[in-house]
């Protein structure tokens, strides 16, 4: 089991027995303190002291206020022996990675009630290769009843401490993503991990399209600390929006036209169960049932960027993500035949859209991110982005495809993401225009995808980090034909996008503002979530 070793942290075990915690200082012999490290340790206020059995060893055992330390027991050695030195090194475990607490028995079919009790059984979230995460115990042995006790109450009112976690959620569950696995995933991974957690789960099944946003726009959400869906992109994209939409509807707002969105009141939760998980994928760093369900548990949160897009001065939707031209017209080809496979569907758009490959005619006007300082602080004051002062650049043409993205976009034919330069929440978007060109070409490009690095060394592709965009089709291309094929993309005097994995139609100019830090998601990135340090308070 990979606890983390300490090789001289012994200070925080000198003194004290175990029903008389020693104190903070008078506890450590001063020769011992050679380093921060040991100083921060010994400074640590130590609750409690006992005996277990860890493993096969019995353990002089500590706790204290972040961490549980532990180090077995060994007959005196003369001083200097190396033996010694290598059986005495300290494991050690933090508080914060531990998500649950149970009193272990021994059961027998004479015993009715109660069984034999053995000692405590720790639960344990552990890092694993790369983002992902597992699930892991520690027994701590001990018959005494009484001692377990102590212990059990003290572990019980830690976990209780933590803020952000929470103890009663709203799940939503698609059962027809992917290939109708949502619901195994959901009972046989995700709600085990949340029971043994001891937290309160409301389940209910989507229905139809729309379910999730006529749901949350009527459902009491006040018992609930977050929200969850079970499903793929689609879902989860529209329960992003159907949160930000209600939390717009409590705020007083007309939801119709919004310039300045107010901030979504609950987390969400994306537990990936659909064909592609680019939401969720790019959130954890891996598209991982258990590890996005221990991040819910832990409740780690962080806040995320979300786009709005509008036409006409209406709001359309809430999204991460959208894709014009190309990306939109497969997924429109996709959406023509739902009795595929989604694996066989996907592939099958997208030799076909290939195959018919066209540009469109369009204008491209945005917003070049400003990353200085007063702009930053009139954006966190809750100001417009756009005014007098900011200069909008446009560009016209050919275009083979458009995309606008918030997140990197992680997936599996696109491990780095198909907008690698872009963060979660670092306050822009990715606009990436591929010119027209020849259809091997632009393959090449698709292809590159696949790779590490080089998709956008292309001269027919161009990318920009911007705040805002305004795309305006000059064409009818994609405006219905009926003496085209019954495969044609598009419905009459419409648009196809792609935005987040669901199809959206328009007819005219699309007008996509970033808004930053607009809705708060359960997981991420370790190394993300260590610099974003957010808190229910900041929801």
């Amino acid at each position: 089991m990979p606890w983390r070793r300490r090789r001289n942290r012994v200070s925080a075990l000198e003194g004290g027995r175990e029903e008389e915690p020693p104190p903070e200082a008078a506890a450590v012999p001063s020769a011992l303190l050679t380093s921060p490290q040991q100083t921060e340790a010994a400074a640590e206020r130590i609750l409690l002291r006992g005996i277990f059995e860890i493993g096969r060893d019995s353990c002089d055992v500590v706790l204290s206020e972040r961490a549980l330390r532990w180090r077995p027991i060994q007959p005196e050695r003369p001083a200097g022996d190396s033996k010694y030195d290598f059986l005495c090194k300290e494991e050690f475990i933090e508080l914060k990675d531990i998500f649950s607490v149970k009193l272990k028995r021994r059961w027998s079919v004479k015993q009715q009630r109660s069984g034999t009790l053995l000692g405590i059984t720790l639960f344990i979230c552990l890092k694993k290769e790369q983002n992902k995460l597992k699930n892991s115990t520690l027994d701590l042995i001990n018959l005494s009843e009484d001692h377990c006790d102590i212990w059990f109450r003290q572990f019980k009112k830690i976990l209780a401490g933590f803020p952000n976690r929470p103890k009663s959620l709203k799940i939503l569950l698609n059962p027809e993503s992917h290939k109708k696995e949502a619901t195994q995933v959901y009972y046989e991974k995700v709600e085990p991990l949340l029971k043994l957690a001891g937290i309160k789960t409301d389940v209910t099944v989507m229905e139809y399209e729309g379910h999730a946003l006529s749901l949350l726009k009527e459902c009491e959400l006040q018992g609930f600390d977050g929200v969850v869906c079970v499903g793929g992109d689609g879902s989860a994209s529209e329960v992003a929006h159907a949160l930000l939409l209600r939390a717009q509807e409590n705020a007083g707002m007309e939801t119709d036209r919004i310039l300045i969105p107010v901030r979504a009141q609950l987390p969400l939760g994306l537990i990936p169960a659909g064909s592609t998980n680019i939401l969720a994928h790019s959130l954890h760093g891996v598209p991982h049932v258990i590890t996005a369900t221990l991040h819910i548990i832990m409740g780690h949160v962080q806040l995320v960027d979300v786009c709005t897009f509008s036409t006409a001065g209406k709001l359309l939707r809430f999204g991460f993500s959208a894709m014009f031209g190309f990306g939109g017209r497969t997924l429109a080809l996709a959406e023509k035949y739902r009795w595929m496979s989604p694996n066989q569907r996907r592939d099958f758009a997208v030799v076909k859209a290939l195959a018919k490959l066209k540009a469109e005619d369009c204008e491209i006007s945005f917003l070049p991110f400003n990353s200085s300082d007063d702009v930053q602080e009139r954006r966190a004051q809750g100001s417009p982005k756009s005014d007098c002062n900011d200069q909008w650049q446009m560009i016209q043409g050919q275009f083979l495809n458009v995309s606008i993205m918030a997140i990197p976009c992680l997936c599996s034919v696109a491990p780095r993401g198909l907008a690698p330069n872009t963060r979660l929440n670092n306050g822009s978007m990715a606009l990436i225009i591929a010119r027209n060109t020849s259809r091997p070409e632009f393959i090449k490009h698709l292809k590159r995808y696949a790779s590490v690095k080089n998709q956008f060394n292309f001269p027919f592709v161009e990318t920009y980090t911007v705040e805002e965009v305004k795309v305006h089709p000059r064409n009818n291309t994609g405006v219905y034909n009926p003496e085209e094929e019954e495969d044609e993309t598009a419905s009459e005097n419409c648009f196809p996008w792609n935005v987040d994995g669901d199809l959206m139609e328009v007819a005219s100019e699309v007008h996509i503002r970033l808004h930053p830090r607009l809705i708060s998601l359960y997981g991420g990135s370790m190394e993300e979530i260590n610099d974003s340090k957010v808190t229910r308070e900041t929801i």
